[in-house]
């Protein structure tokens, strides 16, 4: 599947620092410690319905840390799925009279534009469900030791892996709420264990399925991003990333597919906060979205969404308003005014200065108070609107 164009990134002088992430699993800001090759997986969308603010606030983070990187020195391996095929996309492509793949294929295509947009690094590799469905299959193969089949389904046995429950850190009992709520079926008689996941979904009248050693049927959540992320990075690889509703099920599930077969999955575990709109966690099913293409259709310019965005810290829940936006614009204008004077303070301590707050667990706060300094700061340097402008853009995605 083909991703979105890159945007420009303007070469900085130096070079940036290690970076220190917040791991969900052991509770502690640590350097990811990658190699040459730094490698990413970032969980993509379920291509039912547009792209909106709280997608866009974690795609943003992951974006940071991509930045930060290749700052420092690294190539960068990022890869992304999209699940294109799945119960929500099926349920909404049978509520609107939508063939799925045509669903799929236009909500793939919008958030690609908003990714584009918002002037987002693309992945190396992004990769549709269904084209993985062979990468799939040949994991649920792998992991015939673990896997059991219940009326023609086949599950994961979770306590098949010892480290089950590590990256959450949730007790038994919160794990099966979550799991109930957020697509599992903890409750279905017959499991071996309440929290055992699907991996293969027998064929069902009326929905797609594919040809299989287990039966016609369909791959699982969690076994997808299991099988994409081991071929295409490798195991281990530095980062997993996604919000912080993917904690559990979804990670652990992830995590445990591939501890079975090959005894490690991600080195770091790194998760975004939720965004929210009048007090509420932004979802679908509370149906107030701020959606990334209806900020485009009204003439907002990308710059001053991802200020807003940028202007909270990624790992903290926090609310979208027309005053955020509106202070993320006036922001966005000083910054320009500044720049086009045509002379400034010298642009090594900004650069310096915002380089050290990304490396801080992509303080994005503290970087943009470091920009702000620089533009209350008298100088009469002719080069610095230049590198302060550079240093924006490459390291923040704001292009002035």
């Amino acid at each position: 599947m083909r991703a979105w164009p890159a945007p420009h990134v303007p070469a900085l002088p130096g070079r940036g620092l290690p970076v220190r992430l917040h791991d969900t699993a052991t509770g502690t800001v640590r350097p990811p410690q990658p190699g040459p090759v730094a490698t990413m997986y970032v969980c993509g969308i379920t291509p039912y319905d547009a792209t909106h603010l709280g997608h866009a606030a974690t795609y943003l983070a992951f974006d940071l840390l991509n930045r930060a990187w290749r700052d420092a020195g690294h190539d960068v391996r990022y890869v992304q799925n999209i699940t294109d095929v799945d119960d929500p996309l099926l349920e909404r492509a049978t509520e609107t009279g939508q063939d799925w793949r045509e669903l799929a294929d236009t909500e793939t295509r919008l958030f690609t534009e908003d990714m584009a947009w918002l002037r987002v690094l693309p992945p190396s590799s992004y990769v549709g469900a269904v084209e993985a469905i062979p990468l799939i299959i040949r994991l649920i193969q792998r992991m015939e030791p673990s896997v059991y089949e219940l009326d023609g389904d086949l599950y994961f046995s979770v306590r098949t892996d010892p480290a089950f429950g590590a990256v959450s850190r949730l007790p038994e009992a919160e794990m099966r709420a979550l799991f109930a709520e957020r697509g599992g079926d903890p409750d279905r008689p017959g499991k071996k264990d309440p929290l055992d996941p699907v991996v293969w979904l027998k064929a069902r009248p009326g929905e797609p399925s594919w040809d299989s050693p287990f039966g016609p049927g369909r791959p699982g959540w969690h076994v997808e991003c299991a099988a994409i992320a081991m071929e295409y990075l490798g195991v281990p690889f530095d980062v997993q990333g996604g919000g912080s509703d993917l904690v559990f099920p979804h990670h652990e599930m992830s995590a445990s597919h591939s501890h079975v077969v090959a005894g490690a999955f991600a080195s770091l575990y790194a998760h975004a906060g939720m965004v929210g709109l009048d007090g509420e966690k932004m979802s679908k099913s509370l149906g107030n979205l701020v959606f990334v293409s209806g900020l485009r259709a009204d003439g907002v310019e990308p710059a001053a969404v991802r200020l807003a965005l940028l202007s909270g810290h990624y790992r903290a829940d926090r609310e979208w308003s027309a005053s955020v936006l509106t202070t993320a614009q006036e922001r966005l204008a000083r910054w320009r005014t500044a720049v086009a004077a045509g002379a400034g303070a010298p642009a090594e301590p900004v650069l310096a200065a915002v380089r050290d707050r990304l490396a801080d667990d992509l303080d994005s706060p503290g970087a943009l108070a470091a920009v702000d300094q620089w533009t209350t700061t008298p100088g009469t340097d002719p080069a610095a609107p230049a590198v302060v402008a550079a240093t924006i853009d490459a390291l923040l995605g704001v292009s002035l």
